[in-house]
């Protein structure tokens, strides 16, 4: 019998007893605290902070340490029961390179519950696509002409603030444009992006403003959303571009601010995953959590977007097994076999992907941290790969290959057509990336109640699968009624417009 009034408890880290030789705290304990778990008591060898890891018995030096049924490292010292487990006593070693492995299909998949929701209300473009907000956007062609669509975007902004119909003016800046060589990798990702935020179907009108001289053909595949431009140099600087600027969006904003939101099918909803600032939790709670909701979302016809390339790397295989044709599980792999060697080539190493931050959150290595990051993605078939700030076209589920940084990893999903972006985080990440809603997670009720300024949901219970989908239930709600109009935390905060960051990538002359 376990007496110990110093007793914590160890949440199991799977639906059943199995392979796992480590537990996480669920509080900051002491050394000697007896950490009980499935009818047993492990004394903590030292202090352990909470969402760390504890040993649950021992572990070689060289042996596979097992969380989530799965391998997040290999011990690198003997490891005793009742250890705490970290960068101190376990790692990845040499990371083996991926291997081109067979998807096995998901023929039978089962969803985990039906949508609630058939519609939300949202703008009908003219050629018919689906739109969760109503902007008019400033966009520099170049970085060189930054700093005066800004200034238009924000005199803008204060013109037609508050105006029915219209959720605002914002300015699409970046730095990137000149000193680029065209046709090379940089270009071509730039245009995309460029391209595909200001072909946003949250975007009602857009001015495109240049320097002068730029090679950057913007307007040209802009579809159905009305353009304006103007040149700096032609009309004499900054100030004749920017009063100029602000007749040419009046006249833009009038015709955005026609549009009134109506029923239109969450099928048409896109959304994008991201995960920032994770802590131990984001694999047990608020990742999980999304991932039904991602998964109601597929069953209502909608497409959902999973990115972070390097954030797959050790849990590549459950991806590769959800894939509907063997060719997406191969392209997984090139795409892994790619990082591995850009991250060589730049000194650095996947296993440098956690953070300081995710680190001090019980993170130990990127194998853990993928395991619990790919959950957000649900359970569904994987239709489509995708390259960075692509068009997302298939049902269901698409992965497109990104950065893991969030700001450029959800600038890829904006640009290939997410009108919507659901946030997990375990350390309290502030983000928001206008013209697109952004829903922020917390993985627990902790971390809610002390930025609820900042967070949205609270994913903070959903330790069971039974409770994962009753919250993720929820969280689809949440995501519609969103999509409807809602604000979110981080709209209201005005954030959203410095978060915009096409990836760096190529050479810059």
């Amino acid at each position: 019998m376990i007496d110990d009034s110093r007793q914590q408890l160890v949440t199991p880290l799977v639906a059943r007893p199995g392979p796992d030789n480590v537990g996480l705290v669920l509080a900051d304990i002491a050394a000697g605290t007896k950490v009980a778990v499935e009818g047993c008591a492990v004394p903590a060898r030292g202090d352990v902070p909470a969402g760390h890891k504890i040993a649950l018995r021992a572990i070689p030096r060289g042996a596979l340490v097992r969380k989530y049924a799965e391998t997040i490292g290999y011990a690198t010292a003997d490891i005793a029961p009742g250890d705490h487990v970290h960068l101190h006593n376990m790692g990845v070693g040499q990371e083996p390179a991926a291997s081109f492995t067979r998807g096995t299909g998901t023929a039978r998949w089962q969803p985990p519950a039906a949508p609630t929701r058939e519609h939300f209300l949202g703008f009908r473009r003219e050629d018919g696509r689906a739109a969760t907000r109503n902007y008019v956007a400033v966009l520099p062609a170049t970085g060189s002409s930054a700093t005066v669509a800004r200034l238009i975007a924000e005199a803008a902004g204060t013109a037609h603030a508050g105006r029915a119909g219209l959720d605002g003016v914002v300015a699409l800046t970046h730095d990137l444009g000149r000193g680029t060589p065209d046709g090379g990798p940089g270009q071509d990702i730039l245009r995309r992006t460029l391209h595909g935020y200001a072909a946003h179907a949250n975007i009602a009108g857009v001015l495109v403003v240049r320097m002068g001289g730029e090679a950057c053909p913007v307007e040209s595949m802009l579809g159905a959303t009305a353009v304006e431009e103007l040149t700096i140099q032609d009309l004499g600087g900054t100030a004749a571009a920017l009063a100029e600027g602000l007749r040419r969006i009046a006249r833009l904003a009038d015709r955005s601010a026609q549009q009134r939101r109506e029923p239109i099918p969450v099928s048409e909803l896109v959304l994008g995953l991201q995960c920032g600032g994770s802590d131990a939790y984001s694999g047990l709670t608020a990742n999980p959590t999304l991932g039904v909701a991602a998964d109601l979302l597929v069953v209502a016809g909608g497409r959902v977007v999973l990115g972070e390339t390097p954030e797959i790397h050790g849990a590549e295989h459950l991806l590769k097994g959800r894939a509907a044709a063997p060719e997406l599980a191969e392209r997984i792999d090139e795409l892994l076999c790619w990082w591995q060697e850009y991250t060589r080539r730049n000194g650095a190493a996947l296993d440098d992907n956690p953070s300081a931050g995710n680190r001090v959150g019980g993170i130990t290595t990127i194998w853990e941290k993928s395991l619990g990051a790919v959950l957000k993605a649900g359970t569904s078939p994987l239709n489509a790969v995708v390259e960075y700030a692509e068009p997302v076209t298939a049902p269901g589920l698409t992965f497109m290959d990104t950065p893991g940084y969030d700001p450029v990893s959800a600038t890829g999903m904006v640009a290939g057509g997410a009108n919507m972006l659901a946030f997990t985080t375990g350390r309290g990440s502030l983000f928001g990336s206008r013209p697109v809603p952004c829903v922020k997670i917390s993985t627990t009720t902790r971390l809610f109640r002390h930025m609820t300024g900042d967070v949205d949901f609270d994913a903070g219970a959903a330790m069971s699968h039974t409770e994962q989908v009753r919250h993720g239930t929820r969280l689809f709600e949440l995501l519609v009624d969103t999509a409807s109009g809602r604000s979110s935390k981080s709209e209201e905060l005005g954030f959203g417009a410095e978060e915009i960051a096409p990836w760096r990538i190529g050479a810059v002359l």
